[in-house]
C-alpha cells in the first residue's frame, strides 16, 4: 500500500478545530503555541473560542487551518506514524504551504507569518467588490475554461480551482465571473454559484499579491522536504527548495490543479490518501477523482488512533 498526505485549504475552518488534538497530545499543542508566537496574538483562542465570521478572514483562516493541519501530524508522528510514511505530500492551495511545513522544508513559525503575509496581501491586490469567484457544477474543465473565456470580454475571468470532474471554480472580475455563471447555465451546467469569498483568488488579478510573497519567501529558509510534495501549478513532485519557492509565488495568481494532483498520485502507485486537518472536503473529491483510492480523515485523537491501529 503506498499513501499520500494532503492537507485542506480555506473553506474548512471551523470553531474549536484542533481543540481535542492540542488537549491529547502535548506536541499538538505545541504547534498552536509556535503560531501563536510567531504572529504575536493568541490565534489559537480564536480557533477554539472565537467567532466563526472572524475566523474566515483570509489573514486569519490561513495560518489557523495550517496550524490544525500540522498539529494532526505532530499527534502521528507521537503515535508513531512520520510524514515519512507518505510517499508524497500535497496540499489545496494553503494547503501546500501546511504540506511543506510537515514535511520539514518549512518551520511552523515562517510557515504562520508566510501565511499571514499570503491572507492580508491577497485579501489587498483586488478592492473588495472588484472581484468575484463562482463555481461550475456539472462541467468538466475543458467546458469550464471555454466559458470563462467566452465570459472574460476583456476583463479578467479564469479558470481557478480544478476541483474534480464536476467542479471547476472560475475567478476575475466580478462581472466577467456573472457572465460566466449565466453562460455556464447555457452550457448544462447542474449549477453555476456565485461563491462568498473576499477576493478572486487564483487568477491574474492577484498578481499584486504574487509579488509581495516573492518578496517574502526570499527572507525564509527552504530545505529539502522529507518526502516529495506535489505543487499546485506542475502537479509534478518536487523537492528542490528553489523551485517550491517558486511554485509558492506562482500558485498565487496559478490554477489549482487538484484533479490532476489526484490522478498523478493514482498513476504513481498511491492506494490511500489521508487528509490531515480540518474537514472532509479534499476526501470528497478524492472520491469522485478516482474511486480506486482510499481516503482517511486525520483531524480528532480518535482519528488518529484509527490510523495506528490500520
Amino acid at each position: 500500500m503506498s499513501v499520500a498526505f494532503v492537507f485542506p485549504g480555506q473553506g474548512a475552518q471551523t470553531i474549536g478545530m484542533g481543540k481535542a488534538l492540542a488537549d491529547a497530545y502535548p506536541a499538538a499543542r505545541a504547534v498552536f503555541d509556535e503560531v501563536d508566537e510567531a504572529l504575536g496574538e493568541k490565534l489559537s483562542t480564536l480557533i477554539w473560542e472565537g467567532e466563526q465570521d472572524t475566523l474566515t478572514l483570509t489573514q486569519n483562516a490561513q495560518p489557523a487551518l495550517m496550524a490544525t493541519s500540522v498539529a494532526a501530524m505532530r499527534a502521528l508522528e507521537a503515535e508513531g506514524i512520520g510524514v515519512d510514511k507518505a510517499s508524497f505530500v500535497a496540499g489545496h492551495s494553503l494547503g501546500e504551504y501546511s504540506a511543506l511545513c510537515a514535511a520539514g522544508a518549512l518551520s511552523v513559525a515562517d510557515t504562520a507569518r508566510l501565511l499571514r503575509t499570503r491572507g492580508q496581501a491577497m485579501q489587498e491586490a483586488v478592492p473588495v467588490g472588484v472581484g468575484a469567484m463562482a463555481a461550475l457544477l456539472g462541467l468538466d474543465f475543458e467546458t469550464a475554461t471555454a466559458v470563462a473565456s467566452e465570459a472574460a470580454q476583456g476583463e479578467v475571468c479564469q479558470a481557478a480551482n480544478d476541483n474534480d470532474p464536476g467542479q471547476v471554480v472560475v475567478s476575475g472580475h466580478l462581472g466577467a465571473v456573472e457572465r460566466a455563471v449565466d453562460i455556464a447555465k447555457e452550457k448544462g451546467a447542474k449549477r453555476a454559484v456565485m461563491l462568498p469569498v473576499s477576493a478572486p483568488f487564483h487568477c491574474s488579478l492577484m498578481e499584486p499579491a504574487a509579488r509581495a510573497m516573492a518578496d517574502a519567501l526570499g527572507g525564509v529558509d527552504i530545505h529539502a522536504p522529507a518526502v516529495p510534495v506535489i505543487p499546485n501549478v506542475t502537479v509534478t513532485a518536487c523537492s528542490t527548495p528553489d523551485d517550491l519557492r517558486a511554485h509558492l509565488v506562482s500558485q498565487v495568481t496559478g490554477s489549482v490543479r487538484w484533479r490532476e494532483t489526484v490522478l498523478y498520485m493514482g498513476q504513481q502507485g498511491v492506494t490511500e490518501i489521508w487528509e490531515i486537518g480540518a474537514g472532509k472536503a479534499l476526501s470528497g473529491m478524492i472520491r469522485r477523482i478516482d474511486r480506486s483510492i482510499a481516503t482517511r480523515p486525520v483531524c480528532t485523537p480518535d482519528d488518529v488512533k484509527a490510523a495506528v491501529d490500520g
